[in-house]
């Protein structure tokens, strides 16, 4: 390395830091609402937290060139392909991140194992748990470090409540419900299918909201009170027919509108979950509420720097919910942003998700979830759904 004149006089602190950053070659594939969010996460990481990694936007990928080179001039990608599996086979990329529709996931993450590239995969991780499957076995075989996409594990507040949860402040946990509502769908004259709508087509995104909202909810869950065992659910798919937008005809609505399911987790406690595209009113409301022995917490994605925490120890006369503002530099995550009392928002998620990822690389301790976490989400979502098909409880599993 060539020392200039001002490079010398840095500190040897200031030397080792420049020194130790590692370039992270990062293959984009997709540039739709999650390649934006994923891309600022890698431009941002490295002004907030201290890693020896850096990412670097090697390269970007989609079909219709013009967009993609639109996408990559707009967030620094050095270069583009428009075959996936061209940006696979590059020797200079050393992490893939899948941000395709569904029913590319599969595909794509084992062509990256086989090639021995590190996996930042979208959720869910597959369509059904039989592919999930695959995609595990294929990223343990291969030894790449892998991870998929739910981003709510890393809001500071919802890392709270876990840590509180860990420490036993809760102590037995009796209840989990969870609310995922939006209202995007309500028209009749919105088609399905297609670009910007492929979530609307099941043989693109494998179900409705059960695989598009509620595997956040179920992977929160999981992540904060444990294993789900069994499940009862219903669905409703409200419009039962719509336009395709690639083929212009009207075809049946195969997947779920709305989805609610009742179950048990492994430590006893029940569970109750809706989630739904037909709330009128609600853009994003994801709220989750645990309660305990000792006391609860409940958390609301509208509000989402704050944890509202109920004490049953506290003396009789105060007692009562308190909301907790998650901006002090002891809160998780927060002593890299701003000063106590300025909270941050949604995009910085996805910042913590890599800041976690890059920092697994360092110790050698996998960032969850992993495929193989995300697995076990699949499988709840995939009992989900035979429960409604059934109109039985089911196993999960």
């Amino acid at each position: 390395m060539i020392q200039t004149p001002a490079f010398k006089e840095l500190g040897r602190k200031e030397e080792k830091i420049i020194m130790a950053k590692k370039p992270l070659n990062i293959g984009m594939i997709g540039y739709g609402f999650m390649g934006r969010t994923h891309s600022n996460a890698y431009c941002k990481v490295n002004n907030f937290f201290d890693l020896e990694y850096k990412p670097v936007l090697k390269a970007a990928c989609a079909r219709n060139a013009e967009r993609i080179q639109a996408f990559a001039d707009n967030w620094g990608y050095e270069s583009i392909e428009t075959d996936w599996r061209a940006l696979v086979a590059r020797e200079d990329i050393d992490a893939v991140d899948i941000c395709t529709p569904n029913n590319l996931h599969k595909e794509i993450a084992l062509a990256c194992a086989e090639a021995g590239k590190m996996i930042l995969c979208e959720k869910p991780l597959s369509m059904n748990a039989a592919e999930g499957e695959e995609m595990c076995a294929a990223v343990e075989a291969a030894g790449v470090p892998n991870i998929v996409w739910y981003n709510y594990r890393r809001v500071p507040a919802v890392t709270l409540a876990k840590q509180l949860i860990d420490e036993g402040k809760l102590g037995r946990i009796f209840h989990y419900r969870a609310q995922f509502l939006q209202d995007w769908t309500i028209s009749t004259e919105l088609p399905q299918g297609g670009e910007g709508l492929w979530r609307l087509d099941a043989s693109v995104a494998g179900s409705g909201v059960t695989g598009d909202l509620l595997a956040h909810c179920i992977d929160t869950a999981i992540w904060l009170n444990g294993s789900i065992d069994s499940v009862s659910a219903m669905t409703e798919t409200f419009i039962k027919e719509r336009v395709h937008q690639d083929t212009g005809e009207v075809m049946p609505v195969t997947i779920d509108d709305a989805c609610t399911f009742m179950g048990r987790f492994s430590n006893g406690s029940l569970a109750l979950f809706e989630s739904t595209r037909y709330a009128r009113g609600h853009k994003a409301l994801y709220t989750l509420e645990i309660n305990g022995e000792k006391g609860s917490l409940r958390w609301d994605l509208h509000d989402l720097h704050r944890l509202e925490y109920f004490d049953h120890g506290d003396a009789g006369a105060v007692r009562g919910w308190k909301s907790i503002h998650v901006t002090d530099s002891e809160h998780p995550y927060m002593s890299n942003w701003w000063v106590p009392g300025l909270q941050i928002g949604y995009e910085h998620t996805f910042v913590h998700q890599v800041a976690d990822f890059l920092k697994s690389l360092e110790t050698g301790e996998p960032a969850g979830p992993t495929f193989r976490d995300a697995l076990e989400t699949q499988k709840v979502c995939d009992a989900v759904l035979a429960s409604a098909n059934s109109s039985t409880w089911h196993n999960v599993g």
